[in-house]
């Protein structure tokens, strides 16, 4: 009885995160209707781990489960956006602060990492995926786990990718992330929390989301 319980619960997490990771990438786009007898065919499972995932995801935001009617794939309305960016500026600051009062060769190479992706990408998918791996790995890098799993969240839900779509027609731009992302690195290998924190802080401000978004819907 204990194993089929790991079992089961170890089918609802996979399940969580395949759907997680086609939601973040927009394979699965805002307003999808999960029909759960398609997905538990083609995931290979029963509809039992397909809801307990579904409900795991609605606890993330990620989907609205309607009586009746199944699990939506959430669309975010502006309001929604602007406070993920809020969230952003409360957490990323501090945790650059914490990264650089701790600083671990593992943080230091994942940031590095993904800001030589960066600079190498080509495309808008690649450069905002390596955009938010330089995000994620720079929250990793105050090594406390509630802080990663905060992060992972904001960033599936975040209006990060609808900001990089519109700002990276502009190649100035996207050269002063990585600029910015590397000035962030640097202070936090020299173990300059203030500066680390200040960096991060002014990074997000300068791309804040109403602006970037438009005008809001009404």
């Amino acid at each position: 009885m204990p194993n089929s319980r790991v079992v089961a619960s170890s089918m609802v997490e996979q399940t969580c995160d395949i759907l997680r990771e086609r939601i973040r990438t927009g394979e699965i786009p805002p307003g999808t209707r999960l029909r759960q007898e398609v997905l538990a065919e083609e995931l290979g499972i029963s509809r039992t781990p397909l809801r307990e995932a579904m409900r795991l995801l609605a606890a993330d935001g990620l989907v609205e489960l309607e009586p009746n009617r199944g699990a939506i794939v959430t669309a975010l309305r502006h309001d929604d956006q602007v406070a993920f960016w809020e969230a952003r500026l409360a957490l990323e600051p501090a945790a650059a602060r914490l990264a650089a009062e701790r600083p671990s060769a593992s943080g230091v190479e994942a940031m590095r990492s993904a800001i030589a992706e960066q600079r190498a990408a080509r495309a808008d998918d690649e450069g905002f995926a390596a955009n938010r791996a330089f995000h994620l790995a720079l929250v990793a890098a105050a090594g406390n786990p509630h802080l990663d799993r905060f992060a992972e969240t904001l960033w599936i839900r975040t209006v990060g990718q609808s900001i990089y779509a519109a700002q990276s027609s502009d190649a100035t731009v996207v050269a002063a992330y990585a600029d910015q992302h590397a000035a962030m690195l640097a202070a936090i290998e020299r173990g300059d929390a203030e500066l680390a924190e200040r960096l991060t802080r002014e990074h997000i401000l300068a791309s804040p989301v109403p602006e970037a978004l438009g005008t809001p819907q009404t």
